[in-house]
């Protein structure tokens, strides 16, 4: 699994002339913009990747697997991704010589 090292050593190899610090702010900056967009409750769409998005969960009934009582839980909001055109081809493109 790629962690964020890891990307971001990704983009030092592939854009020249940029220094690990500022892949890294640019990484980093990519991210807060995601998450402030989502925070005031606006989707984010990364083209040829996919869109993020916030949904809201209702409350429900639930069970404390403790104890079995039954309790219920609170609305809350959460994170949604949906990938795009391109980035799913790319994931189910078969590579030459493998099923």
């Amino acid at each position: 699994m790629a962690g964020k090292a890891d990307l971001v050593n990704s983009i030092v190899d592939s854009v020249e002339g940029i220094t690990r610090r500022q892949a890294t702010a640019a990484f980093e900056a990519v991210f807060a913009a995601i998450t402030d967009a989502l925070k005031a409750g606006e989707s984010a769409k990364v083209p040829a990747f996919g869109s993020f998005g916030v949904a809201e969960r209702g409350s429900r009934k639930g069970r404390n697997p403790a104890t079995g009582e039954a309790i219920t839980i609170k609305a809350s909001k959460t994170v949604r991704f949906k990938a795009g055109k391109e980035l799913k081809e790319s994931v189910n493109t078969k590579k030459r010589g493998r099923k």
